[in-house]
């Protein structure tokens, strides 16, 4: 591959973010980082970097280099592995990015996976934005709510998140046992009267008036906690309530309070053997827990 070797050198640079450093984990000297960024630069017509005080920043440019540059070194090194019969003995990282309030459902994969492939680095990165994936910000990300659309993007679903209304034992024992059909005595932990993308804001926007709000949230965590604290009632995801023996289902969940979870990889790494390997446990873990389900039905 024609300028391969440059491309591989200005990558090191923007991850490393100077030319020293760059040098040495190459095992090349700093003239021929320089050299090997400015045939880059002849060739692209265009500057890779802003040189700083601090050290190298991506122009535009340059940001589009690593896009290609970083995707491409990943799929050389599976392929590499693969030549070597070694594709079982997988190495470097993998970045799956999730809501904070998914990792619970994602960790058995995770776990499963360390435990299998413990030299692989792992990293979980929490955030409501779907992860820039063709700028190697993540390898798999798993987003909530209508299924992503993006182009290069490979989508598959996960499971589906279901939410219930619940209270506390202390607020029960405060306030009574709720009636489902007569909660207008009854605080309310949440928020009304703009739409949000929860599956239960419909009905807390038909059935609580802001009046009844023991405290205003959109924050999901802070939302578990104050229902757990006994300030009111509230939407929790089955998983999170479950746990929690001291939580009193007022309205069980349903599939029309649930919404999808997806699994979302970048097609030119959806393929390579590390992605492939997280895949399975992920899917493993989607078995399992249906299989728990189907028990606790029969």
């Amino acid at each position: 591959m024609e300028y391969w070797t440059e491309l591989r050198t200005a990558l090191m640079v923007a991850r490393l973010g100077t030319v020293s450093a760059a040098a040495e984990a190459l095992g090349v000297h700093r003239a021929t980082v320089n050299r090997h960024v400015d045939t880059l630069e002849g060739v692209f017509d265009a500057p890779l970097f802003q040189r700083n005080a601090r050290g190298y920043a991506l122009t535009d440019a340059g940001r589009d280099m690593l896009e290609v540059a970083a995707r491409a070194d990943e799929m050389l090194a599976d392929l590499a592995a693969r030549a070597r019969g070694k594709a079982g003995q997988l190495s470097g990282s993998l970045i799956v990015t999730a809501l904070s309030g998914v990792a619970p459902l994602v960790m058995p994969a995770i776990r499963d996976f360390h435990l299998s492939h413990p030299q692989i680095a792992l990293e979980f990165v929490a955030g409501a934005q779907l992860a820039r994936l063709e700028h190697g910000e993540a390898h798999v990300a798993i987003r909530a709510g209508a299924k992503p659309e993006m182009p290069d993007y490979v989508v598959t679903l996960f499971r589906r998140l279901r939410f219930g209304l619940y209270a506390s034992q202390s607020y029960i024992d405060r306030a009574g046992h709720p009636d489902p059909d007569r909660l207008d005595a009854h605080h309310f932990i949440g928020s009304v009267g703009a739409p949000r993308p929860v599956p239960y804001a419909e009905w807390m926007n038909a059935n609580v008036p802001p009046e009844t709000l023991a405290l205003r949230t959109t924050d999901q965590q802070v939302l578990h906690s104050a229902v757990c604290e006994g300030l009111g009632l509230g939407f929790l995801a089955e998983h999170d309530a479950c746990v929690r023996p001291d939580l009193v289902e007022v309205i069980p969940p349903g599939e029309a309070w649930s919404t999808a979870l997806w699994v979302v990889t970048h097609v030119d790494l959806h393929r390579t053997a590390k992605v492939q390997a997280f895949l399975d446990h992920l899917k493993s873990a989607r078995l399992e827990h249906h299989g728990s389900h189907s028990e606790e039905s029969n």
